[in-house]
């Protein structure tokens, strides 16, 4: 039922839209091609998802595929709602000509005005247009967002302490290792005292890691470089030949995290010492709201004390309001990732700041901060699904600590 009603949805849009095109453009050709074009993208689609095997050499295709379909749909659905806006008005009049029934009248619906399905066809190129650059430009325009975080407890060794946080890699969906090296080495250049990672390394499979362990394992810093699983870390979302498959995949990613340098935490915590004082880095495996519940926060927390100051990884933001500010424990700074900011969206800074993703997640981006706790939401390094990004570009967090000059 649920195929058959997207399919029925489908149908409806792309009727709609060659409505406005054939209103707006009287060019016969140019009709034919958006035909053919049409029929392209979705069987290029039904092609990657349904026909064609899915694995590492053809991840990143799936993902083109996606987008371009992903791109069309926006363009219709647009064109479709606007139509609709004026078959409001054309509806009654249809009506109200049936009904009065003048003899020499042959049609009662009134035509549709060129000038809507003009305006209509001219809105709905904006997304379409933006999601297009996003797939060619936006999907590797690393940006380097920096944040200042202050602290009354934090230890004095630790004021100026630089941390790196990158989140989400989404390693199968890369396709061009010149740009990945690039963010890495911007990874690099910021010169931390710390990397952070904060899950989701692959899509799916943990061979999809293997063709970039020799770019990040590049990733360096004086105190190590600690990482987190996500709920795509799991292979919870495709189809495996066994139990003993999946856990041989799992057994895999452990083994990239290892080769690439990487000290994974399992719901455990490890701790920084300088100048004889100590930091916590506590990191969970996924606790997510809808998603799974692997971390364990207590479990975690098991070897550190209420009044060492604490760094927690874990994916999900929503584990942030959950269980990480009611916890008895302080936890200073959480950092997460997972929402992508929905890799669509606008931001100007001290203007606006908006995405899809806020009416999904509460947090979804940057710093947030409540009881004197800090959270921040990585906008994630690589990309899933859309192969681009618009607005919300892949980033890296540098987050400094300091200590609060009323504590000084």
């Amino acid at each position: 039922m649920r195929w058959l009603i997207t399919l029925l949805l489908l149908v409806f849009f792309q009727w709609y839209s060659y409505q406005a095109l054939k209103t707006a453009i009287s060019n016969r050709w140019i009709l034919y091609g958006y035909v053919f074009f049409t029929v392209i993208i979705v069987g290029n689609l039904l092609f990657y998802t349904l026909i064609l095997e899915r694995n590492t050499t053809n991840e990143p295709r799936l993902m083109y595929a996606i987008g371009f379909f992903l791109s069309l749909l926006i363009f219709q659905l647009l064109v479709s709602v606007i139509l609709l806006a004026e078959d409001v008005f054309r509806i009654p009049q249809a009506l109200y000509s049936f009904l009065k029934r003048v003899p020499e009248q042959t049609q009662f619906i009134p035509s549709r005005r060129k000038i809507i399905s003009q305006i209509a066809l001219g809105l709905a190129s904006i997304p379409f247009a933006s999601l297009l650059y996003g797939m060619y430009r936006g999907k590797y325009n690393y940006k380097v967002l920096s944040y200042n975080l202050e602290f009354e407890d934090l230890p004095d060794a630790f004021d100026g302490f630089k941390i790196t946080q990158i989140s989400d890699i989404h390693s199968g969906s890369f396709d061009n290792q010149t740009k990945v090296q690039y963010g890495v080495d911007l990874v690099n250049q910021q010169k931390s005292d710390l990397v952070l990672f904060t899950g989701d390394l692959v899509n799916n499979r943990a061979d999809e890691i293997k063709p970039w362990i020799k770019i990040f394992n590049k990733i360096k810093a004086e105190f190590g470089v600690f990482s987190i699983l996500g709920n795509h870390d799991y292979g919870d979302y495709m189809r495996w030949e066994s139990p003993a498959a999946k856990r041989k995949n799992m057994e895999d990613l452990y083994d990239a995290h290892n080769e690439m340098g990487w000290d994974l935490l399992l719901n455990e915590s490890r701790f920084i010492e300088k100048d004889g004082e100590r930091l916590a880095i506590i990191g969970v495996e996924n606790w997510g709201s809808g998603f799974k519940k692997a971390g364990d926060l207590n479990k975690a927390l098991n070897k550190v004390s209420e009044k060492d100051f604490k760094i927690l990884l874990t994916h999900d933001p929503s584990h942030w309001e959950a269980q990480v500010i009611p916890h008895p424990f302080k936890i200073h700074l959480t950092l997460s990732g997972h929402t992508h900011g929905m890799q669509f969206g606008i931001e100007i800074p001290g203007i606006i700041k908006w995405s899809p993703a806020k009416w999904r997640y509460k947090q979804w981006a940057g710093v947030y901060g409540e009881n004197k706790q800090y959270l921040n939401v990585n906008r994630g390094f690589g990309y899933l699904a859309y192969p681009g990004r618009v607005g919300m570009w892949p980033e890296v967090s540098v987050i400094t600590l300091s200590k609060s000059k009323s504590s000084i």
